[in-house]
């Protein structure tokens, strides 16, 4: 199998002003497509070649014999996921995503505090997300190319806090991007 780069799910000017045409062509366009090149290399002429992205994570996950195919994989996941936690009309969650968040956190201001301050205090590269554990929603965060799916956990929404994905537009503002993404651009999984 043959993994290509999926298709946003948005026109790449329609996230402005929160996220720039030119952060996505250098975020999407090339981060992300490097992350798929690499793979495609990576599992050619191998068993990995015949499994699905979510499998190849699963089989690599914490082997070290297999960091760049587990790395590239993870990444090409994670990044088509960030990418449908996206919308130009996002923010607080409806419905009953936002009664589980109010069941299972108290309140979605505590989700809110929760998530930006995991995304805030992941040091270095990686993502904060909203996951199922157990039955109920949480959050955790990630270092690098880790992601749920290495650890059997169903993903709601995740920001990404390389520098990759907001330097462009928010240079060092960390906390601004993901509260930016909190207020103007979550959009939640089902």
């Amino acid at each position: 199998m043959t993994f290509t780069l999926p298709k946003l799910p948005f026109d790449k000017k329609e996230l402005e002003p929160y996220m720039s045409e030119n952060t996505l062509n250098f975020h999407y366009g090339k981060h992300h497509q490097t992350y798929v090149d690499n793979l495609n290399k990576l599992i050619e002429n191998t068993p990995f070649a015949q499994m699905s992205l979510e499998e190849i994570i699963q089989k690599t996950a914490g082997k070290a014999e297999y960091t760049g195919i587990f790395n590239n994989a993870a990444q090409v996941w994670n990044h088509s996921f960030f990418w449908q936690c996206l919308n130009a009309k996002g923010g607080k969650p409806q419905g009953e995503m936002l009664s589980r968040i109010e069941k299972d956190f108290g309140s979605y201001e505590k989700f809110h505090e929760e998530f930006k301050n995991a995304a805030l205090t992941q040091f270095g590269s990686g993502w904060a997300w909203l996951v199922e554990k157990d039955g109920k929603l949480a959050v955790m965060k990630t270092a690098n190319a880790d992601t749920p799916i290495a650890h059997n956990l169903k993903a709601f929404l995740t920001v990404d806090v390389w520098e990759h994905a907001y330097y462009l537009d928010y240079q060092n503002k960390r906390a601004d991007f993901v509260e930016t993404f909190l207020t103007k651009l979550a959009y939640y999984q089902k």
